[in-house]
């Protein structure tokens, strides 16, 4: 469906050309004084130095080609200006159109191309932290919106699976349990199907092994047992096996509360046999070259502002690096789905990195050219007073705690101001909470930092997930008092408070659109609070259903009605949902 400024542009651009001058000029905007109107023009300004002749000439010329029916008002200003308001039966037609065209009549711009999102980047035998929520719902986000939009999404959390972790984990259980059969190189029976370890003990000995490092007879240990791992080396694998289902179960727990969920749970582990043959081809090749012992591929172009590193292949001792598994996950990532475009959302902490990774993918033909390769870099997370957010004794607060800790601010108010009836109380505490989280961290632009105050997040005024929430519930009430209200046709609007409404509600298209393209989530937020407050302004200002014209009454219906529906398809796309009460 096009564009509502698209419509306008091109019946612009005819009464241009039906003027006599050239239609390029015709490009309407949104107008920057919406105090006096609602689009506008100023191709008359510079056609007049083409035509040799004042700007208002052209313009009032223009303006009288113009279909009258469709604007309000359409004059020409001095110096050139040409202003427009829409008609009612104009923006009730446009607003007839999206509410009976699938998805709103959104167009499909990424119909029959893939992509894969790489997000979420959560460590095996590691905790969630607060850390991972970005990651997850920012690429949980866009994730929805290029699948909303007509791609083929893949989500993968990429796991950190397969590292020097691994092997701290294997060297700390054969000190503490050297009698498992897994450290017996001469066992050859079949390996006990229960791990020899829960959860919660993964999250004690990972810590444990990790604070060894420094000692060289337990560094040393460890970094035997990953080589050894990697090797193949029987007993470390069926170890390894054991941390993966152990790790994943919990980690799936997690992030299913998150409301975040992959499509592909592959790590580190996956790449790892594309390895040798891309470093041997790379070398063959003379992509890489060799450096102070070590294979790297120099990524420097012509025309860099700044140093740029080459990109570590092989290090100088022969082991590989974070840069050599992004580029075989990116050979494995062609070779299985050939995406048109590969989206990484992390820490903005990683740009160099990943922009050293897409030069050596592209030079050593590991995409193709016209593949779009992209890195999302997100900023920090502070705590309310903007430095680091820890825990009251200083660590690193887990995810399952932030989001307990939300619930509970949510629920106490919940049951304070008897939102909903006891039984509903939970199920209403957790999709409030889930919404104050997530909007309070998306309505911010994804590679700024942060504050997170809970306070301000899980608010019912403001721009605020539970004021978003609040609006779609009353808009609910309505509805369902008026009764059926789904086949109710749009209506030109009855008064200014109606017309804002219905603008707000084209905007819909241009503002996904515009998310996509600049990977901004904080663009739906930015759009839904604009709606919402319409919504509410409406509410406010007009007799819904005290309205004694049925006509009329069925027109407010059938336009809070479509609000609504796009309400609740922007908030899913942010990744959360609203209560039927509230």
């Amino acid at each position: 469906m096009e564009k509502i400024l698209d419509i306008i542009t091109a019946k612009m651009q005819k009464a241009f050309e039906a003027a006599g001058y050239d239609a390029s000029f015709g490009r309407v905007t949104v107008s920057n004084r919406p105090d006096l109107c609602e689009y506008q023009c100023n191709g008359a300004l510079a056609a007049a130095k083409q035509y040799q002749c004042a700007p208002i000439q052209i313009a009032k010329a223009v303006a009288e080609q113009l279909c009258k029916e469709d604007y309000d008002m359409c004059e020409a200003v001095m110096p050139g200006f040409i202003n427009l308001k829409l008609s009612g039966h104009f923006l009730a037609d446009y607003l007839e159109r999206m509410r009976t065209s699938p998805d709103f009549g959104v167009e499909k711009t990424g119909a029959g191309k893939t992509i894969v999102v790489d997000y979420g980047g959560a460590n095996v035998a590691k905790p969630l932290h607060i850390g991972h929520l970005r990651p997850a719902i920012i690429g949980e986000s866009l994730k929805r919106l290029y699948h909303y939009l007509g791609w083929n999404t893949i989500g993968d959390v990429h796991l950190g699976d397969w590292g020097l972790q691994m092997g701290l984990i294997i060297a700390e259980l054969s000190e503490r349990q050297p009698e498992l059969p897994y450290f017996d190189e001469s066992f050859t029976g079949e390996y006990p199907a229960e791990a020899p370890f829960t959860v919660t003990d993964l999250e004690e000995i990972y810590p444990t092994a990790s604070a060894k490092k420094s000692d060289p007879e337990f560094s040393h240990k460890a970094h035997q047992a990953t080589l050894e791992l990697q090797q193949g080396r029987r007993g470390y694998r069926a170890l390894w096996r054991h941390i993966m289902n152990v790790s994943v179960a919990d980690l799936k727990k997690n992030y299913d509360n998150l409301d975040v969920h992959f499509e592909k749970w592959l790590g580190e582990s996956d790449a790892d046999p594309y390895i040798p043959a891309m470093v041997e081809d790379m070398k063959n090749r003379g992509i890489a070259v060799q450096s102070e012992g070590a294979w790297v591929i120099p990524v420097a172009e012509e025309g860099d502002k700044k140093e740029m590193p080459p990109c570590i292949l092989v290090k100088s001792d022969g082991s590989s690096i974070y840069a050599t598994t992004d580029l075989a996950t990116l050979v494995q990532r062609m070779q299985d789905w050939n995406p048109e475009k590969v989206l990484y959302v992390t820490d903005k902490r990683q740009n160099l990195h990943f922009e050293q990774v897409f030069r050596a993918a592209r030079k050593a033909g590991i995409v193709k050219p016209e593949t779009q390769l992209e890195h999302v870099g997100f900023g920090t997370m502070n705590g309310k007073d903007g430095k680091p957010f820890k825990t009251r004794d200083g660590g690193v607060l887990r995810l399952e705690a932030l989001i307990s800790d939300m619930t509970d601010f949510v629920r106490t108010k919940v049951v304070e101001n008897k939102i909903v009836e006891d039984d509903q109380v939970e199920a209403t505490t957790q999709k409030i909470a889930m919404a104050a989280l997530k909007y309070g961290d998306l309505s911010n632009q994804p590679t700024k930092d942060y504050n997170f105050d809970m306070e301000r997040f899980a608010a019912f005024e403001g721009n605020t997930g539970p004021y978003i929430l609040y609006t779609i519930v009353r808009i609910k009430s309505i509805l369902s008092r008026y009764g059926a209200w789904e086949q109710l046709p749009i209506q030109a609007p009855a008064n200014d408070y109606a017309k804002e409404l219905m603008i707000s509600v084209t905007k819909l298209g241009p503002t996904l659109e515009n998310a996509l393209r600049t990977s901004s989530p904080n663009l739906i937020c930015a759009y839904i609070y604009e709606l919402a407050g319409c919504v509410n302004k409406f509410y406010h200002e007009t007799r819904i259903l005290t309205e004694e014209d049925e006509a009329r009454k069925a027109g407010y219906v059938a336009l809070i009605g479509l609000a609504k529906n796009i309400l609740e398809q922007c908030i899913y796309l942010l990744g959360f949902s609203a209560p039927e009460k509230m």
